[in-house]
């Protein structure tokens, strides 16, 4: 008996013993599996922020090259020969300046949280931009890649204004105005409609959330409106519109339009601020109206005038462009395919008879194009926007097509905003500029052309 319970008592230790050692084996196992399952997930979020960064200082470039040297040569070649390097060198000097603006104080009053209309001074000369993400805006890149991704759309819109002005404007007012124009207008609009608590943000507490993906109100209604009125208020050309003021190379616009098609894939896609399916969406659906837009416009002009012409093919190109901006985001390829057709066709009709009925000298069309593009491409984003695209309200329908005809209503408000902020605003910064230093060149100055007389030089020496 004493030999048995000896026995058993010893059994029965052994077997704890085990269990034991089997739990302690098991919980080892455990928390070696936890810690290798918290590499693989730092791996993964480590290679997710590695593939986006590398996206967005891709997209970065290819944005600011659409002002240098897409913008450039496309406008550059849609002037007289007597101003090509006057019209360059206003694309190129936006690259310069809007750049100190958005270090110093730009980049704080469009994206710093504030009010509904402006952001306040604590991203000012930079501080708090590091190579952190932020995570209201971009989780998965550094600010500092935000930061300088957006500093390219502020470069650009401003260049585009330049093209209504084109051949008369002085130079020092172009600078004037334009820094102006930045710090009042775009900053301010940037803010409203991609800020935090911005009056026009879908996603980050916007009263009227308007919906726009990568710029169709903040670049492109602003650049356009603001450029009919720099048209109308500077006047004619000299000349214009019984001399003829035909491009003298359209093979330098043709290049830029090329370089600007290309470029508009880092505007478009990279506002998904990710490599992921919907920068694959806003891609596609910007190549789908671009093509579109080009076609549309080459038909109508091949009926009206019997031919179809290059500076028609790239013009048509550039209005597909900007009427999918604030759509690409947001809308499926065919609906991209529907707005690019019906941006060719409109712009063209803005481009003539619009034009030549109120009889005002935009010099390259830029109202036509981008503040007839922009507005259309606006107000078409609340018809087909979609959740299966991008479910900005989440479980809610977006567009109007998806079940949400209230969205009209935003991209209305969205639009009539901009457009108030654009024109009021670029009528007193005119008004002041010329009351300073004068915004018109001297007729004399005009017709001697812009290259020699406001920078001493000549875009072309055929003498020697």
């Amino acid at each position: 008996m004493t030999l048995f319970s000896t026995t058993k008592r010893a059994t029965t230790t052994a077997l704890v013993v085990l269990m034991g050692s089997a739990v302690t084996v098991c919980a080892q196992t455990t928390a070696t599996t936890d810690a290798r399952l918290r590499q693989l997930e730092d791996a993964a979020a480590a290679a997710q922020s590695s593939g986006d960064n590398a996206w967005m200082l891709t997209c970065a470039a290819l944005v600011l090259m659409m002002t240098g040297p897409g913008l450039a040569l496309f406008y550059g070649g849609l002037v007289r020969r007597k101003n090509v390097l006057a019209t360059m060198m206003q694309s190129f000097t936006m690259m310069a300046v809007v750049t100190v603006l958005w270090a110093l104080f730009g980049y704080s009053l469009a994206f710093a949280k504030w009010n509904f209309f402006v952001g306040d001074l604590h991203f000012s000369l930079l501080h708090n931009v590091g190579f952190a993400p932020n995570a209201t805006y971009a989780a998965t890149i550094p600010h500092q890649t935000f930061m300088v991704y957006q500093l390219m759309f502020a470069i650009i819109t401003p260049a585009l204004i330049t093209g209504a002005f084109a051949e008369r404007m002085k130079f020092s007012a172009m600078l004037l105005f334009m820094i102006l124009w930045s710090t009042f207008i775009y900053f301010p609009l940037a803010h409203m409609v991609w800020g935090e608590g911005g009056l026009l943000n879908a996603v980050l507490g916007g009263r009227f959330p308007t919906l726009d993906f990568a710029g169709g109100t903040v670049v492109h209604i602003s650049s356009g409106v603001s450029a009919l009125v720099c048209a109308i208020y500077l006047g004619k050309r000299v000349g214009y519109p019984k001399q003829a003021m035909k491009p003298h190379n359209l093979t330098l616009s043709f290049i830029g339009a090329c370089l600007l098609w290309v470029g508009w894939f880092g505007f478009n896609a990279g506002s998904a601020l990710a490599a992921n399916g919907l920068a694959s969406s806003a891609f596609v659906a910007t190549h789908f109206a671009a093509a579109a837009a080009a076609l549309s416009w080459l038909a109508v002009e091949w009926l009206r005038l019997g031919k179809p012409t290059v500076l028609g093919g790239i013009s048509g190109a550039v209005a597909g462009l900007v009427a999918v901006t604030p759509a690409s985001g947001f809308v499926t390829p065919m609906a991209a395919l529907i707005i690019g057709a019906l941006a060719g066709a409109f712009c063209y009709f803005m481009t003539t008879t619009i034009k030549k009925r109120f009889g005002y000298d935009d010099s390259l069309d830029v109202f036509g194009i981008h503040g007839a593009g922009g507005t259309l491409g606006a107000l078409l984003t609340g018809v087909f926007a979609s959740r299966i695209v991008n479910p900005v309200f989440r479980d809610a329908p977006v567009g109007m097509l998806d079940g949400n005809s209230r969205q009209m209503i935003n991209q209305f408000v969205g639009v009539l905003i901009s457009i108030a902020i654009a024109s009021v605003g670029s009528l007193i910064i005119l008004k002041f500029v010329d009351l300073m230093i004068g915004v018109r060149v001297s007729p004399e100055t005009e017709v001697a052309g812009l290259d020699i007389t406001q920078h001493g030089e000549e875009g072309y020496d055929l003498a020697g």
